[in-house]
């Protein structure tokens, strides 16, 4: 089966779509990528997403709008794939963009809920296409008493699992994640949760002080000095002593996170924020390791993935992490999986579960009470 996933992440960058062969299920399950391509968003498009995503009050109208909107630019970022790849999809898998997600049940209108939600209409990639699309992947999950995230361990253990080496795999992203794999472990003992910002607090200080949209290669962090206060105060921060499976996003690090940061900062220069940003990503990954990882298995690799290894500061510092913690920091790449497609393959994977009406979710990762079958199916 051809499938297409779909990825567009809190970054709110753009579009990742990775067309996939999937063959076979469970142990004899087989994958190939077979294309990676990438679609920014329009400037105004972005706009849109960003300013949905840190709205306390925004309209039903733009709410609908926006979800059809991003529905036809997924449609357009699968058929530009499909055209380069000369192939003929079976199946899209597609995430959509988070709006807003809440994994831990909290009170409202007389009931604990917890909930989420990515936007960009199914039906509409399914209608501009001509072939079932699954979305909608996290609700099933917390229905079922996850939290709806991280989703992504089920490829991190078809890809990297070894009987012989135990493994953890992070990826950087808008928000970073990891998902430990120890060596001859099974679904079961997987190990998964958001370890806190990614590219999130760098990217939101980028624009607040030069006005760019992130650090590109990570030239102004690699001209600042790390303020060592800022960085252990913000070290402190409630999420990181959070045990698993928890998750995070612009709830926990967004701009009123950024904000809070940049004032801790007071009047330091502009490079040293962005270099003290830089390492609080690197350092809350380090920190997560320690204190819920480490201990569990004997692990000897950390597999780095996502948009944050294009920032040569933060692979610099986690090299050094990696160095202080006995770990050997790889590439996805070097599994044939380049950084910048996992995610997109991922949906690629749990689209097919799904359609195949398979579970996607790892509870051992989530928290879920069950395994479940994701998403909901839109077809042409």
């Amino acid at each position: 089966m051809i499938v297409a996933g779909v990825m567009s992440g809190t970054s709110a960058d753009g579009v990742d779509v990775a067309v996939v062969s999937i063959q076979g299920r469970g142990s004899y399950l087989s994958f190939d990528l077979l294309l990676h391509d990438h679609s920014e968003y329009p400037r105004a498009i972005r706009d849109a997403v960003l300013a949905a995503m840190n709205a306390n009050k925004i309209s039903v109208a733009e709410l609908s709008r926006l979800n059809f909107r991003l529905g036809e630019f997924y449609a357009e970022a699968v058929s530009k794939a499909q055209k380069k790849a000369g192939l003929k999809l079976d199946l899209v898998g597609c995430h959509g963009q988070t709006l807003y997600h809440q994994g831990t049940a909290a009170l409202y209108l007389g009931k604990k809920i917890a909930c989420t939600w990515q936007t960009g209409e199914g039906s509409v990639v399914a209608a501009r296409l001509g072939v079932p699309v699954v979305s909608d992947f996290r609700p099933a999950d917390m229905a079922a008493g996850g939290k709806g995230a991280p989703l992504v361990p089920l490829l991190d253990y078809a890809i990297f699992r070894s009987p012989h080496k135990g493994r953890i795999v992070q990826n950087i992203g808008g928000i970073a994640n990891l998902t430990a794999i120890p060596a001859g472990g099974t679904p079961d003992d997987l190990v998964a949760f958001d370890t806190g910002p990614g590219n999130m607090v760098i990217d939101r200080l980028m624009q607040m002080l030069f006005k760019k949209s992130y650090d590109g290669g990570g030239s102004v962090a690699r001209k600042g000095t790390i303020l060592q206060s800022v960085l252990e105060q913000s070290l402190d921060a409630a999420y990181f002593k959070v045990k698993p499976p928890k998750t995070a996003g612009r709830e926990e690090f967004g701009s009123e996170h950024a904000q809070a940061f940049l004032r801790r900062c007071g009047r330091a220069a502009k490079a040293d924020v962005i270099a003290t940003a830089t390492a609080l990503t690197a350092a809350s990954m380090a920190q997560a390791l320690k204190r819920f990882v480490l201990e569990r298995g004997n692990y000897r690799e950390w597999v780095v993935s996502g948009g944050g290894t294009k920032n040569a500061a933060l692979m610099d510092m986690l090299k050094k992490e990696a160095e202080n913690l006995g770990l050997w920091l790889r590439h996805s790449d070097d599994f044939g999986i380049p950084s910048q497609a996992k995610e997109a393959v991922a949906f690629a994977l749990l689209a097919y579960q799904t359609f195949n009406g398979l579970p996607g979710n790892v509870p051992s990762a989530t928290g879920a009470k069950r395994a479940a079958v994701l998403g909901k199916i839109s077809y042409a």
